[in-house]
């Protein structure tokens, strides 16, 4: 009985060892060197990922999956790789790199990046016995194609500046900035997307004076921080509104100058005389300059700044077509009922000096 009795005991804690030689020798986990990767539109990166302590996975299932495993992007089995079972965005675009999986060290080569591959990868070994999965991220990032700006012509509004640009991912960091590097605040910024999902970025701004001549549209990618910049000098000839403001300054100006420093011209008296018997030709032709440039000034005014459309607004072109040409056509109906008043005036005014 005692014989039995130890045989059993002994047998007991061999059995027990072993369990524990065993479950030992199973337990191993997935480790991953890098848990955010960052790879670039069109090229390529890898997915590493090991057991440890380090073991040959030559005849384990090693797979990789996009998400909660619902997406297969390559498998390898029984030592080799199995094909056709892979999701179709990733046939031909995956390579398993095995030259240490004597150690348990694989990884993944991804080819030809697309938007749509980034997310959250699983790398999952598995045997018999045991199986074990480990995350990663992969962020996806794309730069510019090039930054275009466009200048478009001048209108009453002001001056209407564009930032075109295209093949952004994720969305950039997009604002305009000065000669001193301060920003701007933009009119308008609108974006898009084509097939592939890459962003096509648009931003404008519309300058009423020449105070920022030298504008630079600059964006940012906010995942690998990198940074394009456009400048562009902008001429004076380029605010015409500026300049005609300016021209109708200086002739009020001169003409104030003239009847106030030019000591032999009383203004009072002869703006007296000439209300009084209208017959003057200097100071009345005077007279109705003053009143046709403040008819044109006032409806320059008017127009100006009058409630109008934005400049993102998809009629903001056609909005400033019209006003230009309201302005022409008040500019020019305001020199002809000049003319008018003038060459009555003088016809007339040889009848009353015939009295």
């Amino acid at each position: 009985m005692k014989l039995k009795s130890s045989s059993f005991s002994g047998y007991c804690v061999g059995f027990l060892l072993l369990q524990v030689m065993t479950s030992t020798s199973e337990k191993w986990t997935v480790t991953i060197p890098t848990a955010h990767l960052v790879a670039i539109v069109g090229g390529q990166t890898e997915l590493h990922c090991q057991l440890s302590p380090p073991q040959s996975a030559k005849y384990m299932e090693v797979s990789w999956f996009k998400g909660d495993h619902s997406k297969l992007v390559h498998l390898y089995r029984d030592g080799h790789e199995v094909k056709g079972e892979a999701a179709p965005e990733y046939v031909d675009r995956t390579e398993f790199v095995k030259e240490a999986i004597g150690e348990g060290k694989v990884a993944l080569r991804l080819h030809n990046i697309r938007v749509s591959d980034n997310g959250t990868y699983q790398c999952s070994f598995k045997d018999s016995n045991f199986s074990s999965v480990a995350s990663m991220d992969l962020s996806v990032a794309a730069t510019s194609l090039g930054i275009q700006i466009l200048v478009h012509p001048p209108n009453t509004k002001g001056l209407l500046v564009e930032c075109n640009t295209g093949g952004w991912f994720p969305q950039p960091q997009m604002e305009w900035r000065d000669s001193r590097g301060e920003i701007i605040p933009p009119t308008s910024i609108s974006h898009s997307q084509d097939t592939e999902k890459l962003f096509h970025m648009k931003m404008t701004l519309l300058l009423k004076q020449s105070s920022h001549r030298n504008v630079t549209c600059c964006l940012r990618n906010p995942v690998t921080g990198q940074e394009e910049r456009t400048s562009i000098v902008l001429s004076d000839q380029l605010f015409p509104w500026n300049l005609i403001w300016r021209l109708i300054l200086g002739i009020i100006l001169a003409l104030l100058v003239l009847f106030i420093m030019v000591p032999s011209i009383d203004l009072y008296d002869r703006l007296q005389d000439c209300l009084r018997k209208m017959r003057n030709p200097i100071v009345v032709g005077i007279i109705i300059i003053l009143l046709s440039i403040g008819v044109i000034a006032s409806l320059i005014s008017y127009l100006h700044h009058k409630i109008r459309v934005p400049a993102s607004d998809p009629h903001f072109q056609l909005d400033t077509m019209w006003l230009e040409d309201i302005t022409v056509i008040l500019c020019v109906l305001t020199v002809f009922i000049t003319m008018i008043i003038s060459f009555i005036y003088f016809r007339f005014r040889g009848k009353w000096d015939g009295k």
